[in-house]
């Protein structure tokens, strides 16, 4: 069973992401859905169904009905940690593949700055009170020692590889108009920034932001018949673990199963067997950078123990062999976290059409995203792949 290429995106739209004090969600969904609408060429009243994102921003399909003012249609709110996004996206994907509706919209939202969520510390579910919460970048921070220390990094080599991941993000952001930081961050400041949870500086954190983007789907053999550019689905994957690195011993913090089994699945989906050679381009989940590190490995980027010779060798830099986030990623975006993956599809979209502008990656044939929300040992992981034929 696959998704692949029953399905196509006509049209999309994201906002800029930021600190957006003058607008609320349903400001930003407004924004997100008309840019998309428009791009298709369609209006509000030939979208058949909804599916929106959100993680922290509103209660049920009211929060969407009600600002675009959707004239009794259904509406599917999702969250799912920090898969919400591509998670929606994957729904309405299926709806329209399997003949439900034939034009859907997969949209996601976020409002941080204001709600005095900052994603550092998540309330757990009722339990019997001994299961710790750490923030995340305590959880992340765990990833940094323990890759070092496996494949022999001393701390200034390893410190040197998380800042060069984090120097490639902004440098890619500052091309990037929808950024919430356009700025290009030198090595040095990377280095020396200040220590949240060691080894992890500010800089190697990504930011809190608001955002929206949206997504409409269609049925693989209309697409042209709305967008004369569409760009196909092949492959959609949500994992979600069984919490195993919380209960083992042997977890070593050097790799996260989640995203190594979406991927796998993923690859499956898509008929694709060497993804460092077939995949042209990814946005990847850079919470933190060690996070993106590691990823490498587990989307078989990297072997094994490589990846960190990898960023150094400028492997997925935006002109390198493999560039990942070219976007700028969620360093320079900073991370709502119900739009995230429907950003990240944004991204994809452009590359793919040939209008990501001075960022433009030269003929990409196919594009991954990849969302990680969770803890590296207690996670969720979604992974989609998108191609232009």
């Amino acid at each position: 069973m696959s998704i692949r290429d029953k399905v196509a995106i006509v049209g999309m739209g994201c906002t800029r992401f930021g600190e957006h004090w003058d607008k609320s969600a349903g400001d930003m969904l407004v924004d997100a859905a008309y840019q998309a609408l428009e791009d298709a060429g369609l209006t509000p009243e030939d979208i058949q169904a909804y599916w929106l994102g959100s993680c922290a921003s509103g209660w049920a399909g009211i929060s969407l009905s009600e600002p675009l003012k959707i004239q009794y249609k259904p509406v599917t709110r999702i969250e799912n940690f920090c898969a919400t996004g591509t998670d929606a996206f994957r729904n309405a994907c299926y709806a329209v593949a399997a003949g439900a509706y034939d034009i859907a919209m997969a949209i996601g939202v976020e409002k941080l700055k204001d709600s005095g969520y900052s994603g550092l510390v998540i309330t757990p579910p009722p339990g019997d009170g001994t299961a710790p919460n750490y923030s995340a970048p305590a959880a992340f921070s765990l990833l940094a020692p323990a890759y070092f220390n496996k494949y022999g990094l001393d701390p200034e080599t390893g410190k040197r590889v998380l800042a060069r991941i984090a120097y490639k993000n902004h440098k890619n952001g500052a091309l990037n108009p929808k950024a919430q930081f356009r700025k290009e961050v030198p090595m040095e400041k990377i280095l020396n920034s200040p220590i949240v949870a060691a080894p992890l500086g500010v800089m190697d954190c990504s930011g809190v932001a608001d955002g929206s983007a949206a997504a409409i789907i269609v049925r693989a053999e209309d697409a042209k018949k709305y967008n004369k550019n569409p760009i196909y689905v092949k492959a959609l994957s949500v994992v979600c673990g069984p919490g195993h690195g919380a209960m083992h011993q042997d977890f070593d913090f050097t790799s996260i199963r989640e995203t190594y089994y979406a991927g796998l699945d993923a690859y499956r989906q898509a008929g694709i067997t060497n993804p460092r050679k077939e995949i042209s381009m990814a946005e990847v989940h850079d919470c933190f950078t060690p996070t993106e590190l590691v990823i490498y490995e587990d989307l078989g980027f990297s072997e094994r123990g490589r990846a960190w010779q990898d960023v150094l060798n400028g492997v997925f830099d935006l002109d390198g062999e493999l560039p990942v986030n070219p976007d700028g990623g969620l360093k320079s975006f900073g991370h709502p976290i119900g739009a995230s993956g429907l950003r990240m599809l944004y991204e994809m979209y452009l590359q793919l059409r040939g209008q990501a502008g001075p960022r433009q990656i030269d003929n990409p044939k196919l594009g991954l995203t990849h969302n990680l929300g969770g803890f590296p040992w207690e996670a969720v992981c979604s992974v989609c792949i998108v191609g232009k034929e």
